[in-house]
């Protein structure tokens, strides 16, 4: 393949052009940092991942890991790939200094780890599990528990998991029977089983910190009887020496159809002798912390897959300008040569289909992040405040809009290639096969659904879903100033409105018909808002594009014109399919709610 799996002006266009990210060196923790030091660490992530997770993705695709002798055995780049990401600290890189950290920005962080997550999912897996359950234990976790558990994994000699699933409890966590007795000191003998824990077993790293959900006994019923432990595989003394087994036993692999590379995990805790953990924060508060972890994995697995997305879309653009097939409807001489399949219309389509879709879960995904650097570091309270505010009502969002629109690139990507792209000859079939997982992964998308409709548009009498109609309604106005805009700024407008009378339309009916039949179309709920966002970050950048083109010069001419077309092309062949959504949601629709079992 002629081209690298992510275009750098991509990412320094949303970075520095669309999110103005340079504007978080004002806030005092930033303000070592410019433009220079986001472009070294972006420089740094991509030699990285092409040099040493790109190199094996395949490989490690092929050679899924395999139980021999009692342990985990995988192929040998996946430890010298995380080994290097650990020296170059991306573990700590959002960290303080005195942990070790560089205080990079949570967007440029994520930025960097754009590269990682398009080169070798499964082996990046790794690494973003570990940052999210270290980024939980500086939240919750004592002082004593940081500096035994937290500095190790900021180093990269730790790493983590998160374990809530169980046979009986997969997304219905209330039904979680881990169960954890008090042994004093705020350590507990824990029992019972956990389901699809990706990372559990191996030796990559000197020891594996698990963060599992169980109920103390005689807790209360449901998810307000959770506890969070702190589980490691191997006990570690107070003086951070590691000790014995902690009898976190693997009674089995899981083997799935992508991701292959990344460990999955049956746990037996405490099957052979005492399995210790030390509860983090307050007894009966695990999930609330959980959550903190859950939060920040569903804006990785958007921005994952829009990243698995965007490899396939780079793949199957080049693999169409450089494959001569067919000619011209007009060129009726079967000696004429062929011509490359960039050429044809509906090819030209698909690839649109895949720039508008991932370059807008691109985009939105780094706006979240950005979203997260405001919440924690802008010194007006207002701020802060609507910048979480807005981040919670675009979560489920970006986890399950993100997910399900960049597989369909992903579909795509394997059309263009044709009967290659079925085959393991080509990547295509792999990344599809990793971006599956992710409708699935932290919550279902269904669950997602569920979330934004039943709680996140209601939230504070509707401040979360009034702060994004403000704000998408604020760039409609911007870009109503250009004349090749106009139609698009018309048409977000209409679609704000729409969504606008539609939600409130669901959330009253939910008191009229119940929450059952009200929720029942929650996932067509959910595409109706994730085509309007998508709509607005289109809208953003072409607002951009439109401002920049007329100094552009080289191949920005070029790139700007191309977020035009695609902008263009979201607003043609996308954003009116919100029309019907919007009807059959105004219809309160009961054909799937009234589906008996019996019938199928």
């Amino acid at each position: 393949m002629g081209m690298p799996i992510l275009a750098p002006r991509d990412i320094d266009f949303v970075l520095y052009e669309l999110l103005e990210v340079e504007s978080l060196s004002a806030y005092p923790r930033f303000g070592d940092h410019s433009r220079e030091t986001f472009d070294a660490a972006l420089k740094t992530a991509r030699q990285i991942a092409e040099d040493l997770f790109a190199t094996h993705n395949r490989k490690a695709d092929l050679e899924e890991p395999r139980w021999v002798d009692g342990r985990v055995q995988l192929i040998p780049e996946v430890k010298q790939a995380l080994a290097e990401y650990a020296r170059a600290g991306f573990f700590a890189a959002h960290q303080d200094y005195a942990v070790g950290g560089m205080q990079l920005p949570w967007a440029v962080t994520q930025a960097c780890m754009c590269w990682f997550y398009a080169a070798n999912i499964a082996t990046t897996a790794y690494a973003f599990l570990t940052v999210a359950a270290a980024n939980l234990l500086q939240t919750f976790a004592s002082e004593e528990q940081k500096a035994r558990y937290l500095q190790p994994m900021l180093q990269g000699r730790f790493f983590g998991t998160m374990a809530m699933s169980e046979p009986n409890a997969g997304s219905s966590l209330g039904d979680v029977r881990t169960a954890a007795e008090p042994l004093g000191d705020g350590r507990y003998r824990l029992s019972g089983g956990k389901m699809w824990i990706s990372g559990a077993t191996h030796e990559l790293s000197g020891n594996i910190v698990n963060l599992v959900l169980a109920r103390i006994k005689g807790a209360p019923p449901g998810v307000k009887g959770l506890s969070l432990f702190i589980v490691p595989r191997y006990r570690v003394a107070a003086d951070g020496s590691i000790g014995a087994d902690n009898n976190v036993v693997v009674s089995g692999l899981n083997h799935k159809m992508g991701y292959r590379g990344t460990v999955n995990t049956v746990l037996n805790l405490g099957e052979r002798g005492d399995c210790i953990g030390e509860i983090i924060g307050e007894p009966n508060q695990g999930l609330a912390y959980m959550f903190h972890m859950m939060n920040e994995a569903r804006i990785v697995i958007g921005l994952s897959s829009a990243m698995l997305g965007y490899a396939g879309f780079r793949y199957s653009l080049d693999y169409a300008r450089n494959r001569p097939q067919g000619r011209s409807p007009e060129n009726k001489d079967p000696a004429a040569p062929q011509v490359p399949i960039v050429q044809h219309a509906d090819v030209r389509r698909m690839l649109l289909a895949q720039k508008s879709y991932v370059e807008s879960a691109l985009a939105l995904g780094l706006h979240a992040a950005m979203l997260v650097d405001r919440q924690k570091n802008d010194p007006d309270p207002v701020v802060r405040e609507e910048s979480g505010l807005l981040l919670e009502f675009l979560t489920p969002i970006i986890k399950a809009w993100s997910s399900d629109w960049s597989l369909a690139a992903n579909s795509y990507a394997i059309q263009i290639l044709g009967g290659y792209g079925y085959t393991r000859d080509y990547p295509v079939e792999q990344y599809w096969r990793d971006n599956r997982l992710n409708p699935i992964h932290e919550g279902t998308n269904g669950i997602q659904a569920i979330d934004l409709l039943g709680r996140k548009v209601a939230m504070q009498k509707g401040r979360a879903l009034a702060l994004f109609l403000r704000e998408a309604r604020a760039s409609a106005a911007g870009a109503a100033r250009f004349d090749a805009l106009r139609e698009y700024a018309r048409a977000l407008g209409e679609a704000l409105d729409r969504l606008e009378r539609t939600t409130a339309f669901l959330v009253g009916a939910s008191a009229r018909v119940g929450a059952a039949r009200a929720l029942a179309n929650a996932s067509p709920y959910l595409d109706l808002v994730g085509h309007t966002v998508a709509a607005w970050m289109w809208l953003r950048q072409a607002l951009v594009a439109s401002d920049k083109l007329p100094g552009a010069v080289g191949d920005d001419v070029g790139f700007y014109k191309g977020k035009l077309q695609a902008c263009r092309y979201f607003y043609r062949w996308e954003l009116p399919k919100t029309l019907a959504l919007a009807s059959l949601l105004s219809d309160l629709d009961a054909t799937c709610f009234d589906m008996q079992d019996g019938w199928f």
